[in-house]
């Protein structure tokens, strides 16, 4: 297994696909990772060598946010939205889907298990 960014890539993927197993890094930025480094994309990771590996190393490091940095600056940047209270952060304080989404029937990943409300017994005569 190649180890780029702290993440165990798989050894058996093609490079496009592998890189995508960091954090912050998909196909479209593994595309341009391999070109900049001069891999062929369709390539295996098990048969890149040091050189190349080493390469794609040196630019997922200098020119891309990826991991712990990323997760961290994601978790600021929600952070501030509460801190200054604007729409957007009091649905994130409240749980609630922030981007428009409807709540009366979906949205249970955001909401959590139903909590079911008891109701009020009718009164017989």
């Amino acid at each position: 297994m190649a180890r780029i960014a702290g993440v165990d890539i798989p050894d058996r993927k093609r490079g496009e696909i592998a890189l995508t197993y960091i954090f912050g890094i998909g196909r479209r930025s593994a595309q341009q990772i391999l070109t900049k480094a001069g891999v062929d994309i369709n390539k295996v990771v098990s048969e890149w060598n040091d050189d190349e590996s080493q390469a794609i190393r040196t630019i997922i490091s200098g020119e891309f946010k990826t991991e712990g940095v990323l997760k961290s600056e994601i978790q600021l940047s929600i952070k501030r939205l509460m801190d200054i209270g604007c729409y957007r952060g009091l649905r994130h304080r409240k749980g609630l889907p922030v981007r428009g989404q409807r709540t009366k029937n979906n949205s249970r990943t955001r909401k959590g298990k139903r909590k079911t409300v008891a109701n009020k017994k009718k009164v017989t005569k």
